[in-house]
């Protein structure tokens, strides 16, 4: 039960942390309006969220509960895969094959040295 409250708690921060994020990256003058840079920071981080938490509750003697609170609530309320396939998609609708096929690589390499940096630094 403290799991699934604990999962809630984090996933209200995490939505609401990406919504913030969404809301800055809108109103910020010079930003690039059809490219998805919110998504792409969000992903990023939520990826060094679940690296960082699954080395540090091995490290600290946290319990799952703490991790599963971290990567599925936080984590999984801040991160956007469908986001990132329709911005995917829509780049591919506007003929702008190099822009969808870097906002794949960007992604990707993005969130795996993330994910990586966080293991590492909890490590």
């Amino acid at each position: 039960m403290i799991t699934a409250l604990l999962v809630g708690v984090f996933g209200v921060a995490g939505a609401l942390l990406r919504f913030a994020v969404d809301s800055w990256f809108a109103r910020r003058p010079g930003t690039h309006p059809h490219w998805p840079w919110a998504t792409l920071v969000v992903n990023a981080a939520g990826s060094f969220i679940i690296g960082l938490s699954l080395g540090a509750a091995g490290q600290l003697g946290l319990g799952a509960e703490w991790h599963t609170a971290l990567a599925s609530g936080l984590a999984g309320g801040l991160t956007t895969f469908s986001s990132w396939t329709t911005a995917t998609v829509r780049l591919v609708g506007e003929a702008r094959y190099r822009a969808a096929a870097l906002n794949i690589a960007v992604n990707l390499v993005a969130g795996l040295l993330a994910a990586a940096l966080g293991l590492a630094l909890a490590g």
